[in-house]
This record gives C-alpha cells, structure tokens and sequence, in this order.
C-alpha cells in the first residue's frame, strides 16, 4: 500500500484545536526544522510522500464570519507549499513530495516552467494536487468577480492541462537536448517545438523553456468527489484522495470511478485511490482507548463543524450536533449522510456532528498495530491503494505509527520494506518514469506536425 503523510503548513489542519496541545509541535509551523524532521522519520519509515493541502482564500463560511478561522489556526495563516517542499527536497533522498496548486493562482506557461525545475532538481520526486478552487475570496484575490460555477470550473481545469500536456510532453522531443561538447550544440532546435494552443481561456505560443524533466508530468493527484469531478479524476488523475467514512462506502465509490475511467479508455489500475485516515496507536486496545481520549480533550468542535462548514459550502454553526441530517432541511449534506449510512449496522440516520467529523473520527482507528493492520486489510479489499495519514499530533502521531505499525505492515507486505530506484511516478505504480501510454496527456507527445516559425 502507498502511504503518505497528509499535511498543511498551518498550525491546525484537521484536528482542530490540537495545536495547544504539549506535545504538538504545529504551533511552530513557521520553522524549518519542523518540517525537515519529519521529512526524515518519513523517510526512514519507507513513506511514499509529504502531501501538502493548500488555500487561496478563507470565506465567512462560519457563522456568517471568518472568526472562527482565525481564531482556531484553521488553515490560518496559511504558507506556500511548493516553496517548502523545494526546501525539503533538498534534505531527503526518496521521499516523494505532493504540492497542492488551483488553475486560479499561476498561468500554467509560468507553472510549467517551475514544476519542471523542481521535478529536475529534486530527481522527479514530485506530484501534483490538481485544484479548482471553491471560495470566492479566492476568486477575488486573483482579480475575479466571483468564483466560476462547480462545473465551468472543471471546463477550465481541462484547457489548463491540455496547456501544461502540450508543453511537458510535446514541446520537447526526447532526444533535443544533446549537450556535446565536441560539436558545442546544446540543443537541436529541431526537435523543440512551440505549441501553439489557442483555447477560450489561454493562448500560449511556447516552447517550453525546460528541458523534459525526469517524470516530464509530474505524478498527478485530484480530489473531486463530484460527478464532474470524478469524471475529471478519470481522465486526469494517477492518484485521487478519497474521504470514504467507511469500507462499504469506498467499495461503491472506488468501483464506480473505475469505470469511468474504463469508459474514458484507460486502464482502471493506474489509477490509486488514497484514502485519508488517521491512527492512534497503543500496546493494548486498552492504551489506545485511553491516548485517544486524551487527545479528544483538545479537539474543538467548533473548529471541525467551521472546517466542513466551509468545504461542503453549508453552515454548521446553528444546527444541534445530534440533529438527524434528514431533519436538518439542509440538502447539500445529504450525499454525505447517505454514504456515511452505508456503514451503519443498524439503520441509524447520520448526524450533523457525524457530518463535522467528516474529515476527521469518521476516518479514525484506534488500536494496536495489529489491529490497524487488520483494519487496512479491510480498506484494502474494499479497493484502496494506500493512505493519506491525517495528523493529530505533530510529529507524534507519525512517529508512533513508523515505531509500531509500519513493522507490522512490512511483516504482512502491506508496506515497502524499502524504495524502489527512480522518480516518484516509477516508485508508485513500479512501471516507466512517465505517464502511460493511455492516460489523456500521452496524446500530447506527438507536436513534431506543429507548424513553427523560426525562434525570434
């Protein structure tokens, strides 16, 4: 299974309120080594990658306000992840790295050109969250009115990769760049060609101004549940996150992208589905019980409900945590209900508190390393390939899990024992450094036909 640590560079990312916690180091979210630490025990727990969340833009989604935000260190204030995982890059060797960026914030002739310098540089350790971006403060701090509607923004999504396809996979032949100094060519300026895409949203001349990287496309990651969204993950993703309240529900929605992606002509395996999951571990069910109680102390309601508040696009704040969703005359919560009732051994309707915990206990399990193992035995068949591990204590609750269960895990062959050599793209799926033949920006490699006019 791939695992992956699923972070944020703020000082409270799911688990609300832990922040103040004595043991949790985030409230120094600012600190390099606070980072660079961790990126060593995850590498020397054989962990794929650092997953990096991000925003743009924080909305009064709580209460009509945006207090709760600020208060609480939800995701405020919020760093650049590209610019530390360039940072952690430089200090671990196989440990992959997964920035999140929106089609909003960067022109992707210019996102092209960084994500290809630090693919270079960082030995092609690097993945891609694709994002569309939801809030319209976001919008708004990049110059728009508002944000663009759910399914436009996906319209959009397509054009920008078709850009960023055509300058990683095209513009370059793989034999352009020649180096030879006998000769003192350095490139054939034959084999680059511009790209000229001319779409509704961009016009881009190219060529690409980097030589093609070791993955060329870095390892690319969604997380849209959404039809149009899951149809996007179809033709776009390697790698999707998923936030499955329970086994049954990710054995129905697994099984459905799949066969989107079947439908849309690729092969359903390159595809992994990362579930997000956090762990508390003890020596005795017992102990566990007892260090996730301690840790329940800490955890501030209020954070989780304005967390999902915001991201589902529904206010939290006036509605009784106990309150049946189905009574809660709020329609925008309903799709969740049903899949956290899946679940349900007893036909018990989903609650609004159930709802908050979205991203957070609904995905929690707490045992000994053995009982974990058994439990993502479980998320296994149901058809995940590996875990986006959500942190309740920094660096605690990674630390615990490398010490106790990755052992467990390697005994079972559920975890690496060690990296496999080459990029990430390579390390995960155990194929080539570079996208499949059928994935959609495949169809790009081929602009040799490009008409060009001479470089200028």
């Amino acid at each position: 299974m791939i695992f992956n640590c699923f972070t944020m560079n703020v000082p409270s990312h799911i688990y609300h309120g832990t922040w103040r916690h004595p043991e949790n180091q985030l409230a120094d979210f600012n600190s390099f080594e606070t980072w660079s630490g961790l990126a060593r025990k995850l590498e020397e727990g054989k962990f794929d990658a650092m997953f990096f969340a991000d925003i743009l833009g924080i909305d009064p989604a709580y209460d009509g306000k945006w207090d709760a935000y600020f208060e609480q260190g939800l995701h405020m204030p919020c760093n650049d992840t590209f610019t530390l995982c360039t940072a952690l890059a430089a200090v671990t060797r196989d440990l992959g790295f997964v920035f999140t960026s929106s089609i909003l914030s960067e022109h992707p002739f210019s996102f092209a050109k960084k994500v290809s310098t630090l693919d270079h540089i960082s030995g092609g350790r690097i993945g891609w969250n694709i994002v569309t971006s939801v809030t319209e403060n976001a919008a708004r701090n990049f110059g728009h009115e508002s944000i663009v509607p759910h399914d436009q923004r996906y319209d959009w999504a397509d054009e920008y990769m078709e850009v960023l396809y055509k300058l990683w996979e095209g513009s370059w032949e793989d034999d352009a760049l020649l180096a030879d100094r006998q000769s003192g060519i350095f490139s054939d300026h034959t084999k680059v060609h511009r790209i000229n895409h001319a779409g509704s949203r961009y016009r881009v001349q190219g060529p690409h101004l980097v030589s093609p990287s070791p993955q060329r496309t870095p390892m690319l990651y969604q997380a849209g549940a959404s039809p149009r969204g899951s149809r996007f993950a179809a033709q776009h993703a390697e790698g999707t996150f998923v936030l499955y309240p329970n086994v049954g529900g990710a054995r129905i929605g697994i099984g459905k992208t799949r066969e989107i992606a079947r439908q849309n002509g690729r092969d359903p395996d390159d595809l992994k589905f990362i579930q997000g999951l956090s762990f508390v571990v003890g020596s005795t069910m017992e102990e566990a019980q007892r260090k996730a109680a301690e840790i329940d102390e800490w955890v501030s309601y209020e954070g989780l409900a304005a967390h999902v508040s915001r991201d589902m696009g529904v206010d939290l704040s006036h509605l009784d945590p106990d309150q049946p969703v189905d009574e809660s005359g709020l329609d925008g919560l309903q799709g969740y209900a049903r899949m956290i009732e899946i679940g349900k051994q007893n036909g018990d309707k989903a609650t609004v508190k159930e709802v908050a915990n979205a991203l957070s206990y609904n995905c929690r399990i707490v045992g000994t390393p053995e009982s974990i193992a058994d439990e993502l035995e479980l998320w296994q068949d149901a058809g995940i390939s590996g875990v986006n591990m959500i942190c309740q204590l920094h660096p605690a609750t990674y630390v615990d899990f490398i010490d106790h269960v990755t052992p467990v895990l390697q005994e079972r062959g559920l975890a690496q024992r060690d990296y496999a050599e080459g990029p990430l793209r390579r390390k995960v799926f155990g194929k080539s450094a570079r996208l499949p033949a059928t994935h959609r920006g495949a169809a790009f490699r081929n602009l040799s036909a490009v008409v060009r006019t001479p470089a200028e």
